[in-house]
């Protein structure tokens, strides 16, 4: 996985693009797609909690990141939750 300039552009519900910071993706065999966490750009403060946003996809066959689509069930979000709280706990120990 790459860490470089790794942006994504997520069309909010008005509308508005906006530039995210992918934080990483990974694969589900479980669920059978990938999924990309990312936050805005720009949100960065020290200060507050960063929102953080999950969304499923699914590369097209040329390699290609497809279309974000929603995350529907409760047992992906949990997925999500504790595959987050285990990169961000390996954050902390790095640093």
């Amino acid at each position: 996985m790459d860490h470089g300039e790794n942006h994504i552009t997520v069309v909010d519900d008005n509308g508005n693009e906006q530039l995210c910071e992918v934080l990483f993706t990974f694969d589900s065999e479980e669920f059978g797609k990938s999924y990309v966490l990312y936050y805005p750009v720009g949100e960065e403060d020290e200060e507050e909690d960063i929102e953080i946003h999950a969304s499923a996809f699914s590369p097209t066959e040329d390699g290609e990141d497809g279309e974000l689509m929603p995350i529907e069930t409760d047992e992906e979000w949990d997925m999500i939750e504790e595959m987050l709280n285990t990169f961000l706990e390996e954050q902390d120990e790095e640093e």
